[in-house]
């Protein structure tokens, strides 16, 4: 019989759950459907994970917190990658949503490595919640990152066999020199960001596999 989970626990679970659900909303009011499917599917799995693992169980801090700091490392160097190729008007075109590059930095290149470094401290001293956002970022930014290999392999929403950057407005936002990466189009396979698009995913990988083992054993 498991144990009932402890005040702290409990919160982070909370906690957890509402990310769940408020940040794919919100990312649907403010963008789209994709932030839903992406954003959503990972902290699904992630928060279905945890519970499994390290909210009952934090591992030791020397077993999670080198692959985490690794896979966000490799993260940011990915998004530097997506930044000066253009990822978010690329995305735009793709899927006609409205994203612009300051939303972008914002939200990859600002706020996400202060989220980063609270959660790195987190884990060292096994903040349940701590567990709930690294396993977003190992399945999220870690895992799902595959995704850059199959987007030029999709018709973009927004004029798909135009190789020329495309400036329009979509719902209210001006998004200029959206380009077009869409392989049947250019006759090159390329998104921004495929280049990099493993360096988080090989920790991430990794960090899964031994949370998953560490449980088990």
């Amino acid at each position: 019989m498991k144990n009932p989970l402890s005040l702290p626990q409990k919160l982070s679970f909370l906690a957890a759950c509402t990310f769940t659900v408020v940040a794919p909303v919100t990312g649907y009011l403010a963008i789209g459907l994709a932030p839903v499917v992406i954003v959503g599917g990972s902290a699904l799995a992630g928060l279905i994970c945890w519970s499994l693992t390290y909210l009952r169980n934090p591992v030791e801090p020397r077993i999670i917190l080198p692959l985490f700091i690794l896979t966000v490392a490799g993260l940011q160097i990915h998004i530097v990658e997506e930044y000066v190729m253009g990822f978010a008007p690329a995305m735009s075109r793709l899927f006609g949503i409205p994203w612009s590059e300051r939303s972008f930095l914002m939200v990859f290149a600002l706020i996400g490595p202060v989220i980063y470094t609270l959660t790195s401290l987190g884990l060292y001293y096994k903040i349940p919640i701590a567990g709930f956002v690294a396993w977003f970022i190992f399945i999220g930014p870690g895992v799902a990152e595959f995704t850059h290999f199959i987007f030029p392999l999709i018709a973009p929403e927004l004029l798909p066999h135009d190789p020329h950057p495309l400036t329009a407005s979509i719902e209210g936002t001006r998004i200029p020199q959206m380009p077009n990466f869409y392989f049947r189009t250019t006759g090159h396979y390329y998104f921004p960001g495929m280049w990099t698009a493993v360096l988080p995913m090989i920790p991430g990988f990794l960090a899964i596999y031994r949370l998953l083992i560490k449980t088990n054993r």
